[in-house]
């Protein structure tokens, strides 16, 4: 039996081959991809600003 050595070779993608990330948000209870969304709400959707925890003093 032969074994063959496994190359790892780059894998390089052109922006043709790649698929889009699809994005969701929770808006009012309920979660929709933001290309669901009109102008104004991706608008506001790009101003936000994420929510970062500082962690407690001990």
């Amino acid at each position: 039996m032969t074994h063959l050595s496994a190359v790892s070779l780059p894998i390089e993608l052109t922006d043709d081959e790649r698929q889009p990330c699809e994005i969701w948000t929770r808006v009012m209870g309920y979660h929709r991809p933001v290309t669901s969304f009109n102008t104004g709400k991706k608008g506001e959707f790009a101003q936000r600003k994420a929510f970062v925890e500082c962690a407690l003093p001990e």
